[in-house]
């Protein structure tokens, strides 16, 4: 799997990158005029980290916002602290 998110698919898209001239008319210009557009590709933000799916810990790439969202369950590091029995 190229560069696509494990958990929402989001994947590369295409798009336009547009070039502009002049000045703009807040500035005291005639405002900016499109010279060019030409094709672009908007990538996402992809990691990759190790999250827990189906009880495992794998490597999967999973975009920012599915990070930041709460959509996957990191592993824990370590075992929580817990005080010994005397």
């Amino acid at each position: 799997m190229g560069m696509q998110c494990s958990v929402c698919e989001k994947k590369p898209v295409m798009g336009n990158q547009k070039c502009y001239r002049g000045k703009a008319k807040y500035l005291g210009g005639v405002g900016k005029k499109i010279t060019g557009t030409s094709r672009r590709t908007f990538y996402p933000n992809l990691q990759s980290i190790r999250i827990v799916r189906e009880g495992k810990t794998v490597r999967a790439n999973v975009c920012v916002q599915c990070i930041r969202s709460g959509k996957i369950l990191r592993p824990l590091k370590r075992k929580p602290f817990a005080t010994p029995m005397v």
